[in-house]
């Protein structure tokens, strides 16, 4: 492991216990950010209900730590709206937001789009497939930011149990995800779950990526954001165990080519975001940068789509 990676291990690496509610709240009413909860949905009406109940109870009743709940359906043909209403959610259909650009399946599609249905400084997004919901979940990764200014992102690390067996679970970040970054992207290799669903970050580094429409999302943000933010910006809170529905072999195969795909075009790319090149010329004070951006083609982050812009605006 690099240097680098065990400094920022010791770093920014933490646990939920580390930042006690009245801590996070505090820091909250101090900075005066907002935080939005995502949950994409798609047929998840088991569970999602449950997820939305604790959120509310726990970060909107007990503490006022959570502003928005909001689960985006992405075509659900169960009950999971009307659950996800029941206890209290703001559900959105994904082919209401932004319907001038036709949408495609995906879950990076929806968090994408969720990005305009969503006022958070702070956008936290939550699979909604888990069971046994903790609210540690949610405290855990919006806490680093609000309580350090230099942290623009915090994924959740957990226990994956699968069939009863600890540490099991996870099954493409070990065999797809984790050797990717370890090869391609070594500074990333203290992610202990790179491919979560539960990350924190803020609006300002969401709206100026790109997102993968499908699987590749979590991986994709992660390259991305190290790119455009440095590691030291990048954090992760220990919040316990994970437990969700789990899928089969095919499926999960499908998760890797996905995955595969988003790593093969970021190495491709030269690992751009925004492209830009920086070049030094000698001023006064010695040399100084100076950054021009650089033609490419890639699908715009949501700080350049007209509706989001005139949103933001009004």
């Amino acid at each position: 492991m690099l240097e680098e990676v065990e400094r920022w291990l010791s770093r920014r690496s933490w646990s939920v216990a580390d930042r006690p509610p009245h801590r996070v709240l505090a820091a909250k009413q101090r900075t005066g950010q907002t935080i939005s909860v995502v949950l994409p949905a798609l047929n998840e009406e088991e569970t999602v209900g449950d997820i939305v109940t604790v959120i509310r109870h726990d970060l909107v009743q007990q503490i006022p730590l959570v502003d928005e709940i909001v689960v985006v359906d992405s075509g659900s043909t169960d009950r999971t709206s009307e659950v996800a209403a029941r206890a209290g959610a703001r559900v959105v259909h994904r082919d209401e937001i932004l319907p001038r650009i036709p949408a495609v399946p995906g879950k990076g599609e929806v968090l994408w789009r969720s990005l305009l249905v969503t006022g958070g400084d702070i956008v936290c997004f939550v699979d909604a497939d888990l069971r046994e919901f903790s609210s540690d979940f949610v405290l855990g990764i919006v806490g680093p930011l609000l309580t350090d200014p230099d942290v623009d992102l915090v994924k959740a690390m957990y226990d994956r149990p699968l069939a009863g067996s600890a540490g099991q679970g996870g099954r493409v970040t070990e065999l797809m995800a984790r050797p990717l970054l370890n090869m391609h992207w070594p500074q990333l290799a203290g992610f202990v779950q790179p491919l979560g669903g539960e990350y924190a970050a803020r609006r300002s580094l969401l709206e100026q990526l790109p997102f993968p429409v499908g699987y590749g999302v979590e991986l994709g943000m992660l390259v991305d954001a190290l790119h455009l933010v440095g590691l030291d910006a990048l954090a992760q809170v220990d919040v316990g165990v994970r437990k969700h529905r789990h899928q089969d072999g095919q499926a999960l195969g499908r998760m890797a080519a996905a995955i595969y795909r988003t790593a093969q075009l970021r190495l491709a790319r030269g690992h751009l975001v925004r492209p830009a090149l920086t070049q030094f010329e000698r001023g006064e004070d010695g040399f100084e940068p100076r950054t021009y951006s650089v033609d490419t083609e890639e699908r715009p982050p949501m700080a350049e789509v007209a509706e989001y812009a005139e949103r933001k605006v009004a």
